[in-house]
């Protein structure tokens, strides 16, 4: 990593060395940036920071793209570089002595980072938890060693995090804090250009290509034979990137041709807000789309091996894979998975949330109260917990 000029010695001020590595990194690292600086308006925090974080007061030294980089091949060929990358920063870092260093999400990355500074008497933090409590549950070894406090999304991690002797802190989800469900599907489909009435249904195959290629034909499926039960039925998808369009596109084409199907690029969650009912792969997404108010039915296809491992040999530790599920008191959203995702059993399940207004109520309702729970001003949150770990704060 090139050298960038030198700090300056400001030891009176607080100073906070961040590292965020993906664009959600970037959005939750301004959140706790601004309240950091509302608190302690002299701190000092620089770091590999996005547009956002900079916006908000980060000096960077590098940027996230450094570090955004997806799929298996593509880290196999940038591997060399991103751990030059991380040399410099540990080398960096260690010279330095800031008072605490905050590794926002990007695990694989900063925990090896934060371990490598804590082993030579630096304060880290960790903000999000891996999903360490679902599958890889072996990785909290690392985080105990990588970590003096590890801030959490969810309000069950705490807890989990106890039995295995971490500092845990729960500071609530950032996306409940900006989402809102009082946005009418009337309003969103005006946004989007849309005829305001009708039924809508989301189609939400996944932003992973591989994702796409095992959903993308069963949702086309399932499409068409709602298409068949509800003429005039409309779909909408939000493609989430580009090089996704033509693998959509295709499918539609070749397994829902008389569908009236509309494609836009990005606003996924104006095209949530525009439906009746959202199909979608489990994800992130299934969360915004608690958070936005709309019911859902949740799906997820992959290849044999993946699902042995995962299930059969136990990997995956929990009964539930959506979030919806694994937050609400009982689990309200339907879950298809594997061969359970064929195109009939998925349109069975989304025909009673267009149709059924009691079954639309019974599924949103317990939605309210994980919002509330959520929304915890996460970024206030984390930045008082950040600074508690400061000297002057001890």
């Amino acid at each position: 990593m090139p050298e960038p000029e030198s700090i300056q010695d400001s030891s009176r001020a607080p100073q906070i060395a961040v590292i965020a590595g993906e664009i959600s990194g970037d959005i939750l690292g301004a959140a706790i940036i601004r309240e950091i600086k509302a608190r302690e308006p002299a701190a000092r925090v620089y770091g590999v920071a996005g547009p956002r974080m900079i916006k908000a007061g980060c000096e960077p030294i590098d940027t996230i793209d450094t570090l955004s980089v997806m799929g298996l091949v593509e880290v196999l060929k940038e591997l060399p570089r991103l751990l030059r990358f991380r040399r410099g920063l540990i080398q960096r870092f260690a010279r330095e002595r800031p008072d605490v260093v905050v590794g926002i999400d990007a695990p694989d990355f900063n925990l090896g980072v934060e371990a490598r500074l804590r082993a030579q008497g630096l304060r880290t933090v960790h903000v999000v938890s891996p999903t360490v409590w679902a599958w890889r549950a072996g990785r909290v070894k690392t985080i105990a060693r990588a970590v003096d406090k590890i801030l959490c999304l969810f309000p069950f991690e705490p807890s989990w995090y106890a039995h295995h002797a971490v500092s845990a802190e729960y500071i609530g989800h950032p996306l409940a804090d900006e989402l809102s469900d009082q946005v009418s599907p009337e309003d969103a489909r005006a946004r989007l250009k849309m005829d305001t009435q009708g039924l809508v249904v989301t189609v939400m195959p996944g932003s992973r290509h591989g994702e796409i290629r095992y959903l993308a034909e069963p949702f086309a499926r399932a499409a068409n034979l709602l298409h068949q039960q509800f003429p005039g039925i409309r779909f909408i998808t939000p493609v989430a990137k580009p090089s996704l369009r033509t693998e959509i596109t295709e499918a539609i084409r070749n397994f829902a041709p008389q569908c009236h199907w509309q494609i836009v690029d990005g606003d996924s969650r104006a095209a949530m807000q525009a439906a009746d009912a959202v199909l979608l792969a489990s994800g992130t997404a299934t969360l915004e789309c608690l958070l936005l108010g709309r019911p859902m039915v949740v799906a997820y296809r992959a290849s044999w091996i993946t699902n042995f491992i995962m299930r059969t040999l136990g990997v995956l530790k929990t009964r539930y894979v959506s979030l919806p599920n694994l937050l609400c008191a009982e689990p309200v959203v339907p879950e298809l998975l594997q061969e359970g995702a064929d195109p009939q059993n998925l349109a069975n399940h989304i025909a009673p949330l267009l149709l059924d207004a009691d079954a639309r109520a019974r599924q949103l309702a317990p939605f309210s109260a994980v919002r509330d729970s959520l929304r915890c001003n996460a970024g206030a949150r984390a930045a008082q917990s950040i600074l508690a770990c400061l000297p002057t704060a001890q």
